[in-house]
């Protein structure tokens, strides 16, 4: 028996991997690749049986794009489409683009909205920001606002003060301002009444390591998982080591995310000590899941750390982690 993960296409002899094979090589989960699959489409060009995913290697190179393209910062169904033209050039294969999920705005509609809200900002109208930003999580929910609409204005505004001699400063500090502010008001909302945990699970912690600022990624993934209903612990921007390693081994949390926005801020050995703690009674010990967000942490990660690809990919796994129903699932 093949314990691999390896399995060849008996029309081809081509080896093929499975999904959990190829989540192993990449440092996803296989929650991130079935996200991934159902989402932009970028699943296997075939599946044994009808049923069962087979990844051959055009299919592992049209990953290894995307995987490149989302931890350089580029939204995740942008990074799918590039990564099939670029594994595919010129075809179109039966597993491509199938039809957005509830809550995912069509492109132009999110390219328009992004427009107008740059615009807002750059006018300095924090009420027409903050409505517009409102009306955006409404609807299309937090996952596709942030990634369609709120991440791109960002770049777009942050490209601008880059580019014109450190003007429109202002401009980004309030956009930021109000995304954080929206995100912490749709947090507060739904955290209201969450539903009673699952037995012995603990919340999901969301820290930026020491000498990290950027918090608005993790705002996001705070805003969202409260939606599903999963209790967290948010502490924000630069959490010292020390304080980081309490708090994780007083909540006995089910998993813990360190975000890093630079590669002088993220701190493998910390990440690491994080994921080998443990907690419980002898002969049954656990440890949190540890994932690892933002693009300070290039390269591999570590054995047992997980790094997602963008927020909906986080959310599926850290959902699947916790045992809440997943994004578009009836609650």
């Amino acid at each position: 028996m093949d314990t691999s993960g390896t399995a060849h296409a008996p029309e081809s002899g081509e080896p093929r991997l499975t999904t959990g094979a190829l989540a192993r090589r990449l440092g996803v989960s296989p929650t991130t690749l079935r996200s991934w699959d159902r989402r932009y489409g970028i699943g296997p060009a075939a599946r044994t049986d009808g049923r069962h995913r087979r990844w051959t290697a055009g299919d592992v190179a049209m990953l290894e794009t995307m995987c490149r393209l989302t931890a350089s910062g580029v939204p995740p169904a942008e990074a799918a489409r590039a990564a099939k033209e670029r594994a595919f050039p010129g075809t179109r294969r039966p597993a491509d683009a199938p039809g957005p999920e509830a809550g995912e705005p069509p492109s132009g509609d999110a390219r328009q909205e992004g427009r107008g809200l740059a615009r807002a900002a750059v006018r300095l109208d924090a009420g027409a920001v903050g409505e517009q930003l409102d009306a955006a999580v409404i609807r299309y929910g937090v996952v596709a606002a942030w990634q369609e609409v709120m991440v791109p204005t960002l770049h777009a505004v942050g490209r601008r003060w880059a580019s014109s001699g450190d003007r429109y400063v202002e401009v980004e500090h309030l956009l930021s301002w109000q995304v954080s502010t929206t995100l912490r008001r749709h947090t507060r909302q739904w955290s209201a009444a969450p539903p009673a945990a699952p037995e012995g699970a603990g919340p999901v912690v969301l820290a930026c390591v020491p000498g990290e600022q950027h918090t608005l990624p993790l705002e996001a993934l705070n805003a969202a998982l409260s939606h599903l209903g999963v209790p967290t612990r948010m502490f924000g921007a630069a959490v010292p080591a020390e304080a980081l390693v309490a708090a994780v081994r007083r909540l006995g949390p089910a998993a813990v995310v360190l975000w890093a926005q630079a590669r002088s801020t993220a701190s493998r050995p910390l990440a690491e000590y994080v994921a080998a703690m443990e907690w419980g009674v002898t002969g049954a010990r656990r440890h949190p899941l540890t994932m690892l967000g933002g693009p300070g942490w290039s390269g591999r990660p570590a054995q047992g750390m997980l790094r997602p690809a963008g927020l909906a990919d986080a959310l599926d796994t850290l959902a699947a982690a916790y045992g809440a129903a997943p994004p578009g699932a009836p609650r």
